[in-house]
């Protein structure tokens, strides 16, 4: 296990790949990081930072510079110069809300092509329980070589927070699920490297591709029971904000903060992981459903919002003017995966709404593919309405005199209601009567 001898390649320079790369690399590893985006491969290459996010910039220009770490797209040939395989890569839901292994598969057929006896390889990608045993194992053996008798496999998953991603790989505990003893350990001793947080090794694969899966389970599912709790508040005429604040107070409850929905690549589509594999044992897994059901409901709840607000005004969506304050899925970051944003664009254009955004960290770009016109944030507040669903820092220094709009709807509670109604503003909060 001497890391100056130890070469890794690693599958997927995304939002985790590409930070999990620069560390093994800053910790001496020789690594080759494959991915299939040629634009990303030469980026990398030349020292560049594909991802936004705080210190990965410097860091992959540090260990490409050292020659620790570069990119290709020969997925075979890298895992023919590698004793390790990792694979980071994504699996988005498809249509029918299963786990997409699309990109996993791609993955383990190029290291099935270049696999040697003694290699290990370790599956980050966030999978459904059963993945490696079913799925990854017998395209792995294609080489030839037998699981555990050959090569080591084992499954770990990222826990990694945008906008912190290099701490928290560096610091939060990692889970290791392996095919045999032999394997966790190795996996262990490797990612030990990396991490000054405890490895926990679970007695399984399956065990260890279940953790990741609960985790943002767990959350989805408490941030659900915010955003119901806040709709009920708000039909009965109750703050809902202040309410879950007092409650808070009891050391056995922590209701988390209502808002617009759940985004990222991982809340919104982990628990239907879950979901999928329950119901082929028969299992109908109705809370974690009713869960996701709640939170995809929140962005249409605030396009009814919208329609609500216009009205007291004598107005409509259609041919209204509406802006959004935030594209991405969180504060401070550039990240619009799976952003409920999306769908209230989807909803207030459909009844003929000319919607624009603005959002200080999103690529205009992705902006203009979630269906909005991108535009600066003083024309952003001068239309009929305002919709902050987001909060970023800067939107915490909005004030009334700022904004031109008759009816802002915030769905995020970074504001303070009565500055805003005492100066006429038909102000609406998520939560908020």
């Amino acid at each position: 296990m001497k890391k100056e001898n130890y070469k890794i390649a690693l599958f997927g320079l995304g939002h985790i790949g590409l930070p999990t790369a620069s560390l093994f690399a800053k910790n001496g590893f020789k690594v080759l990081g494959v991915d299939v985006n040629s634009e990303n491969v030469n980026l990398v290459n030349s020292g560049i930072s594909p991802i936004m996010e705080p210190g990965l910039n410097d860091l992959v220009n540090e260990v490409v510079t050292e020659k620790l770490l570069s990119a290709t797209n020969d997925g075979v040939d890298a895992a023919k110069k590698s004793d390790v395989m990792i694979v980071v890569v994504p699996t988005p839901l498809d249509q029918n809300n299963c786990c997409d292994l699309g990109a996993v598969i791609s993955a383990c057929e190029n290291i099935s092509q270049g696999l040697n006896k003694g290699d290990l390889v370790i599956i980050e990608s966030t999978v459904s329980p059963h993945t490696c045993e079913r799925t990854v194992i017998p395209i792995l053996e294609k080489s030839g070589l037998k699981a555990s008798t050959d090569f080591g496999l084992a499954y770990t998953p990222e826990r990694a927070l945008p906008n912190n991603t290099l701490f928290e790989m560096t610091h939060n505990a990692r889970v290791i699920g392996g095919i045999d003893e032999h394997s966790s350990k190795k996996a262990a001793l490797i990612y030990e490297k990396i991490t000054q947080g405890k490895i926990i090794i679970v007695k399984d694969m399956n065990t260890a591709e279940m953790v990741k899966l609960m985790e943002n389970t767990y959350r989805d599912t408490n941030i659900a029971l915010a955003n119901e709790l806040a709709m009920i508040c708000e039909a009965l005429d109750i703050d809902a904000i202040e309410a879950i604040k007092a409650a808070n107070f009891h050391p056995r409850v922590n209701i988390h903060t209502p808002g617009p929905g759940v985004g990222g690549h991982c809340l919104s589509i982990d628990p239907y992981f879950i979901v999928e594999m329950a119901e082929m044992e028969g299992i109908p897994a109705r809370l974690i459903k009713t869960a996701r059901n709640v939170n995809e409901y929140m962005p249409h709840h605030v396009a009814l919002m919208v329609e609500n607000a216009l009205k007291e005004l004598g107005k409509s969506v259609s041919n209204a003017k509406i802006s959004l304050l935030g594209v991405a899925y969180k504060a401070n970051v550039a990240d619009a995966r799976e952003t409920p944003v999306e769908p209230l664009i989807n909803d207030l254009t459909s009844q003929g709404a000319e919607v624009i955004a603005h959002d200080p960290y999103v690529n205009p770009n992705i902006i203009m593919s979630k269906g909005a016109k991108p535009v600066e944030l003083e024309e952003a507040l001068n239309c009929d309405c305002v919709i902050l669903m987001t909060d970023h820092d800067q939107y915490r220094k909005l004030t009334p005199d700022l904004i031109k709009s008759p009816i802002f709807i915030c769905t995020r509670p970074i504001l303070n209601p009565k500055e805003f109604t005492n100066k006429g503003f038909i102000f609406k909060c998520v939560g908020r009567p």
